[in-house]
Parts: C-alpha cells; sequence; structure tokens
C-alpha cells in the first residue's frame, strides 16, 4: 500500500492550518491585550425594567437610556437570585456556592478566602483598583476588599447601610443613609450627604486623581440603593407621590431617579477629561426587582429571592465608543461570572486557577452580538437555608440553557416561545428534564464540600461595630444574643 500521497496530503494540511493560525495570530482581535479603564456600576435590587427604556410606564431614566443606546445591551444577562452571590460571582468568576456564598447573612456571605478576585487579578496587570459602596463578601479584616485586591476603599459594611445580623455582618452603629459614617481606608468618616451622592462623588474624586497620574483604573461602584429602607432626597419621590405611588414605592423608585442622574454626572465627566473613548463603562444590578418597592417587572414571572426570569434577569449595558458597536442588542445567554474571564480576555490578564472558573469571555459577543455562542446550562439556587439547617438541594433551585428553564425540577418553560413562564411544558419534553437534572446532580455534588461557611458560629458583636467603638474610644457594650438575622436581611 502506497501511504505517501496520504502523508504528502497531511503535511499540506498541517502547513495551511500553520499559516491560519499564523494569520489569526497577525490580526488580533482590536478589543484584546489592551488596558482600557474600566468602570462597573452595580446597582442593588434594580430590576432588569426599572429603567424607561426597558418600558417602565412612570420612572424617568434619561441618562441611563443614554448610556443604553451607546452600549451593547445585553437583554439575557442573568445574575443570581439576591446580592451577595452575584457580587461573590463577579469578583470570582466562579458559581456562588463554589466559593462558599450561600447566603446574605449567617457567615455565609464571605467569599472563601482562597480565590482569587477580580480586583487582584486587574491588579497583577498593572491596573490600580478601587471600591466605592457596597462589598458584601465579608466584613472580617481578612475578608475585605482591601486584602482582596482594591487600593482604594470607601465603603460600608454587611449588605447595607445600618444593617446588623449575629455574627460578623454588621454596618456602623447607628448609621443612615443621610449622613453615614464611611470606611475609608480602614478608618471611618464622618460625612455629610446621601449615600448614593457620597459614592459616586468619592470615585469620581479618586478617578480624576488616576486619571491625571496616566494610571489604569478599574473602578468598582457598587451602590446600596435602591435596597430598602426606601429612603430617597425628597424631590425625587415627587412625580411618584402625584400619581399615587406609596412611601416604600416612592423611595424606591426615588433612589432609582437619583442613581439616573449621578449616571449622567459620571459619563459627563468622562467627556470633560477626555477619556470616555479610552474607558469600559459597564452598568447592572444584582437581581431582580425587590418586591416592597417595585410595581412593574415587565411581566416577568419572579421578583428579587425567585429562581424565575424576574428574580435573575437584569439590566447590563457595557459602553466602550470606538470598540463596541453603539445601540446594539445581544440576546445570549450570558451570567454575572462571565464578567471576569471577559475582562482578563480584553485586557490581556490571566486568571489564577482559570479551571475553576464557571464563566467564558464574552469577548466574540462585543465584537458581533451574533456570533457563534455554544449553548450550556447554567444553574441559580436561591440558597439562604436556615441556620445550622443542611443545605436544600431540591427548592428554590432552577436550570437554565438557551432555550430551557427548568424549575424545582417540576415546571419546564421554553423561555424562547414563553418568556413570561405561563405554560408548564414538562411532559412534552422528558429528554430535556432529564439532561438539565442529570448536570444538576452533578454540580451539586461538587458544591456541597465547597460550602465552607456553613455552620459558622455567631458569637460576638460585629465586626465593624468593635473596629467604630474603638476608633472612637468608646465603651464595648455587652454581647446581645440576638437572633441569627431579622426579617430586615438583604
Amino acid at each position: 500500500m502506497n501511504t505517501q500521497p496520504f502523508f504528502s496530503f497531511l503535511a499540506v494540511t498541517s502547513a495551511v492550518l500553520s499559516l491560519s493560525s499564523m494569520a489569526a495570530d497577525a490580526e488580533p482581535s482590536p478589543m484584546k491585550g489592551v488596558k482600557p479603564n474600566i468602570i462597573l456600576v452595580i446597582t442593588d435590587d434594580q430590576g432588569y425594567a426599572d429603567i424607561s427604556a426597558h418600558g417602565h410606564p412612570l420612572l424617568k431614566t434619561p441618562h441611563l437610556d443614554q448610556l443604553r443606546a451607546e452600549s451593547m445591551s445585553f437583554e439575557s444577562f442573568h445574575a443570581s437570585p439576591t446580592c451577595a452571590p452575584t457580587r461573590s460571582a463577579i469578583m470570582s468568576g466562579r458559581d456562588p456556592f463554589y466559593v462558599g456564598v450561600t447566603h446574605t447573612v449567617l457567615e455565609r456571605e464571605r467569599m472563601a478566602l482562597n480565590v482569587p478576585t477580580l480586583a487582584e487579578m486587574l491588579k497583577e496587570n498593572g491596573y490600580h483598583t478601587g471600591i466605592f459602596g457596597k462589598w458584601h463578601l465579608g466584613d472580617e479584616a481578612a475578608y475585605r476588599p482591601d486584602k482582596r485586591g482594591f487600593d482604594e476603599v470607601y465603603m460600608h459594611g454587611a449588605g447595607g447601610i445600618g444593617q446588623s445580623y449575629g455574627g460578623t455582618c454588621g454596618d456602623a452603629p447607628g448609621n443612615q443613609y443621610f449622613n453615614p459614617y464611611i470606611l475609608h481606608n480602614n478608618t471611618f468618616v464622618k460625612t455629610e450627604g446621601f449615600c448614593t451622592d457620597l459614592f459616586f462623588n468619592q470615585a469620581i474624586l479618586w478617578m480624576k486623581k488616576m486619571k491625571d497620574e496616566k494610571k489604569p483604573f478599574f473602578t468598582y461602584l457598587s451602590t446600596n440603593a435602591p435596597h430598602g429602607p426606601f429612603i430617597s432626597p425628597e424631590h425625587y419621590k415627587k412625580p411618584f407621590a402625584k400619581a399615587g405611588y406609596n412611601a416604600k414605592q416612592q423611595g424606591f423608585y426615588g433612589m432609582i431617579a437619583n442613581i439616573d442622574e449621578r449616571m449622567g454626572t459620571l459619563m459627563a465627566q468622562l467627556e470633560e477629561w477626555k477619556i470616555a473613548d479610552d474607558t469600559i463603562l459597564i452598568f447592572m444590578s444584582d437581581n431582580g426587582p425587590t418586591g416592597a418597592g417595585n410595581t412593574w417587572n415587565a411581566g416577568m414571572k419572579g421578583k428579587k429571592g425567585s429562581v424565575d426570569e424576574g428574580g435573575t434577569r437584569v439590566p447590563f449595558f457595557i459602553r466602550w465608543p470606538k470598540k463596541i458597536s453603539a445601540d446594539t442588542r445581544c440576546q445570549k445567554l450570558v451570567r454575572h461570572y462571565d464578567i471576569l474571564p471577559t475582562l482578563a480576555a480584553i485586557t490581556g490578564a490571566t486568571p489564577k486557577e482559570k479551571k475553576q472558573l464557571a464563566g467564558r469571555s464574552f469577548l466574540p459577543l462585543l465584537e458581533n452580538p451574533e456570533a457563534d455562542w455554544a449553548d450550556r446550562i447554567t444553574v441559580f439556587h436561591k440558597g439562604r437555608w436556615g441556620y445550622k439547617q443542611q443545605p436544600t438541594k431540591n427548592k428554590s433551585y432552577a436550570l437554565r440553557s438557551g432555550q430551557w428553564r427548568l424549575v424545582d425540577g417540576k415546571h419546564l418553560y421554553d423561555i424562547q416561545k414563553d418568556p413570561l413562564q405561563k405554560k408548564n411544558v414538562i411532559k412534552n419534553h422528558p429528554e430535556v428534564v432529564q439532561k438539565m437534572t442529570a448536570y444538576y446532580d452533578a454540580w451539586w455534588e461538587k458544591a456541597v464540600p465547597l460550602m465552607v461557611n456553613e455552620n459558622a458560629p455567631l458569637e460576638g458583636h460585629n465586626t465593624f461595630h468593635l473596629m467604630f467603638w474603638k476608633q472612637f474610644n468608646l465603651p464595648v457594650p455587652p454581647v446581645n444574643h440576638k437572633k441569627p438575622f431579622s426579617k430586615k436581611r438583604n
């Protein structure tokens, strides 16, 4: 048998493939391996529909509408059902349960200390990093952002200003949305003004310093608004009071109107500094809207805390002038843990423990929103089982692919045909249920040993309380053996 022609064919094919590879390397993506400034703005409990461009019947958000028009908007971007899990996924690029975050309190909001973070990755790649607002991934010294990759820290404690729970999770004692004490690089400072304004103003001051020093920066601007209590500067509430909204709704939407105005200030500042073209600006929320303040969720089923579409679908706009086409829409299913690998691909950073990432880069979609995007199954779980209770596998969970959402193993929806989840089609597609269930069983088996914060002791005072009393030479009161958490938990 003469095999020479066959091997000659292989050699030619190999050479062609090699040349193709070299050509690809010679023409890298214009978005890849550069160092734009990065600003990630994330709000708290603002739903997908809480933006006027998404159809809200009363709320006006002209600056967010402008940002959307200047951005690529991901129309099927999904977070977790509650906030600390979402924040852990952004910071780690991993499933929240895989980094120990299964709740928003009970010490189960703490992101495992052995997990590399987005801020660390960017800092190692030459970025200067700052956080302004909400962290909610652990208040003890080892868990705080200055130990997780952030150079500049201006934050409140716990999951919200004034919150306090059993264990270490709590904010400075007595804090309120107006004039709060803020922890600035490990020293409490007394402020004057509304919390959202404070976070934006401080972030802008720091970014100006970075700009003047010609240092690339990563700004994580994480508001605690519009999370309850629903407190807003009065003038933002007036349109909603006139429309007959109740006090909580007025505060909720008033806070969003305030956020919108601050976003306008930020975008104008980037233009004034002439760095808008060199800055990636991301806007998103951490979960669906809160039931207490929200009045409309675009007809979607579920709100915050739900594993249905309305509980996890959030706005996600990404603007990078001259790199990302403005006023474009991407319909592909993308998750919060995809942000880290995407920013790694853009900046040329190398994530540590890359094989542990759940996310993947959506850079191809930024270049072409219709690009091939392999379908995948992704998991949502509410978590939040009670103190000292066993993890709950078969309750408050969902699996999602590009077409399907399986909820609690009992309800299957064809999201492409039925985005509002009106018709359960589980009996018609047993093969889909079988495939998703098998995936979930394997996912859960891996997750359980990684839930490192389960049954952590809740003894002693909140960390921020102790720091506050020490800084101001105040007496430490006896420990109040309160319930593990109150009804005000985040």
